[in-house]
């Protein structure tokens, strides 16, 4: 087994979760598919605090009320909200998402701005949710740390971390920049299908000669 040192091996891990070629969640491929910074944005919100079994549906339903800052900034609350349910705080979240376009309309030019800075000035719009808008939106260069990626890359021991925020901000530091899209996908992929929260699928883990867990 190869413990993992510094950024020795993490060429060959990315590379070994790719080829893994794990299914991955419909609501993730459908967010790999958007390429708009907008839908990126407004499809993360509803995810959070969500599984993306329940995500997945009310995005659809959501897109159906429409697809760009201008609709949705005249869309009917309580419409958006029985669109979206059950995804959790799904009044809040309708909420956030028509204030956001409105905010976008008339501040923006019906444009996300391509600032994490000025993302997270939005009311329901954290590190998290930036990031991602960031990396799959506008194709730059961003990490976006949910559950699975902190917790897995503080498993591998490649980091040690408390939070996610931490995380975010430490992989910034350490991760090469040319994973930094990528890594997302591949972490949240891997970690709903073997590296769970509880019970863990080691004995199937395609990177378990890196993983501190262990050796």
């Amino acid at each position: 087994m190869a413990k993992l040192k510094n950024n020795e091996h993490i060429d060959e891990i990315v590379d070994l979760l790719k080829k893994a070629e794990q299914p991955r969640s419909e609501f993730v491929h459908l967010m790999d598919t958007f390429n708009d910074p907008y839908l990126v944005l407004i499809s993360c919100i509803l995810s959070l605090r969500t599984n993306d079994k329940t995500t997945y549906p009310a995005t659809l339903r959501m897109l159906e009320l429409g697809r760009t800052p201008a609709e949705f900034a005249v869309c009917d609350v309580k419409k958006l909200e029985k669109a979206i349910y059950p995804v959790g705080f799904y009044a809040n979240k309708a909420k956030q998402i028509v204030e956001l376009s409105k905010r976008l309309v008339d501040e923006y030019n019906s444009q996300v701005p391509e600032s994490i800075d000025e993302m997270i000035k939005f009311n329901g719009v954290g590190r998290k949710t930036a990031n991602l808008v960031m990396s799959r939106g506008f194709n730059k260069p961003a990490i976006c740390v949910d559950v699975h990626v902190h917790r897995i890359f503080n498993r591998l021991g490649y980091i040690k971390t408390r939070t996610p925020e931490e995380t975010e901000f430490a992989l910034r530091d350490k991760l090469p920049l040319k994973h930094w899209i990528d890594i997302n996908t591949l972490l949240v992929t891997h970690g709903q299908n073997v590296c769970k929260p509880i019970n863990p699928k080691c004995d199937i883990c395609p990177i378990k000669d890196y993983c501190k867990k262990l050796i």
